[in-house]
């Protein structure tokens, strides 16, 4: 039976004018592998709002039904892809890109602290590490849109008929021109394309499980 895996990025936000999730899943939208044969690959950037991912992340589930969804987010402090092993119910008062917060402290009231992302994540840091690209398991999705839609995600895999599993994750800030002497290397598109390619091959292979 075929598969569809909905692969999503983010649109700039405060801070970033330029996020690299956006290109990046334009690219795995157009990926071609033999490993992939037979899996439909939907692509979507969710504007960097609470509004936007309440209002489409159900209307992609209910149009496209996935199998499972790969999620990725900008993660500016950091080096390296994070896999992101769980969702925390906690928000911060930062405004979206469109000038709004929630004005609380945590996604779902009277819910616990946190929820384990439903993905083989383990499976999904060995696929990356094949490629060479520094990669790591992380705890801590923060308290911003990738952790919210970690959570909502996490949310829709629990539900019958949901997703299979839904994985997240953050990726740093990329070189976007020449390195400067000096300067410590900073990974580019072609090494999230490597990672990314690789991500969902492990995804289809371990919904085919």
């Amino acid at each position: 039976m075929a598969l569809t895996i909905l692969v999503t990025g983010f649109g700039p936000f405060p801070g970033a004018p330029f996020n690299p999730t956006g290109p990046l899943v334009q690219r795995l939208a157009r990926l071609r592998r033999p490993v992939l044969a037979g899996v439909k690959i939907v692509s979507h950037i969710f504007s960097t709002s609470y509004a936007g991912v309440d209002r489409d992340l159900p209307k992609l589930i209910a149009k496209h039904r996935p199998d499972a969804l790969l999620m990725f987010g900008l993660a500016t402090r950091t080096r390296t892809l994070r896999i992101e092993t769980r969702a925390r119910n906690a928000l911060a008062l930062l405004p979206d890109a469109g000038g709004k917060s929630l004005r609380r402290s945590a996604i779902a009231g009277g819910q616990s602290a946190a929820m384990p992302m439903p993905a083989p994540t383990r499976r999904l840091l060995a696929a990356v590490r094949t490629t060479g690209v520094p990669v790591v398991l992380s705890r801590d999705a923060g308290r911003y849109l990738c952790n919210y839609l970690c959570w909502r995600a996490a949310e829709v895999a629990a539900k019958a008929g949901g997703p299979h599993l839904a994985g997240f994750v953050h990726v740093p800030k990329i070189a976007r021109g020449a390195l400067r002497p000096g300067k410590r290397r900073r990974l580019t598109v072609e090494d999230l394309a490597r990672a990314g390619a690789n991500l969902l091959a492990a995804v289809a292979a371990a919904c085919h499980v």
